[in-house]
Parts: C-alpha cells; structure tokens; sequence
C-alpha cells in the first residue's frame, strides 16, 4: 500500500495530546472524525466536519501524513500523494 508514497520518512512516534480536534476544543465547534497528524501529533477534525481542520493543518505546516484517531481505524492518508499509505 505504501507504492508512490515518499512521505514515510516524515512519519514519527506521535501521541495525541486532546480528546477531540484542537481547534474546535478552542472554539467550542464541533466535529465529525478525527485524524492525527502523524510528523507533530496534531488532531484535526475530516473534512465531512465543518472545520476540517485536518486539512487545514497540512496546508499551513506541509505536514503530509495522518492517520484515522477513529477508535479501531489504523489507515494512514497522504494529502500530497492522495492516497492511503
């Protein structure tokens, strides 16, 4: 699965920090899933939520690669390559 993905080596040990996306905890929004970014241990919120704040951090840091914070979920995305890795 990881075929054309050369953002691996940008993935580190990361622990998430909060119990829901960072900036909707702050601004009291609300969110749909949660994803983790796995360079800085970011949590943001999918984009089927209103923030999409999962996204919005990749744009602002490059950061590429996170993974499900879904309980029982383990698939990791690549927003450079667009694809599962």
């Amino acid at each position: 699965m990881t075929i054309g993905c050369t953002h691996l080596d940008q993935v580190h040990p990361v622990t998430s920090t909060t119990n829901g996306c960072e900036e909707c905890l702050r601004t009291g929004g609300r969110w749909v899933h949660l994803r983790m970014c796995l360079t800085c241990g970011h949590v943001g919120c999918c984009d089927s939520s209103q923030g999409r704040h999962a996204t919005g951090h990749f744009h602002e840091t490059g950061h590429p690669i996170v993974q499900s914070a879904e309980p029982g979920e383990s698939w990791r995305w690549c927003y450079v390559d667009k694809k599962l890795v």
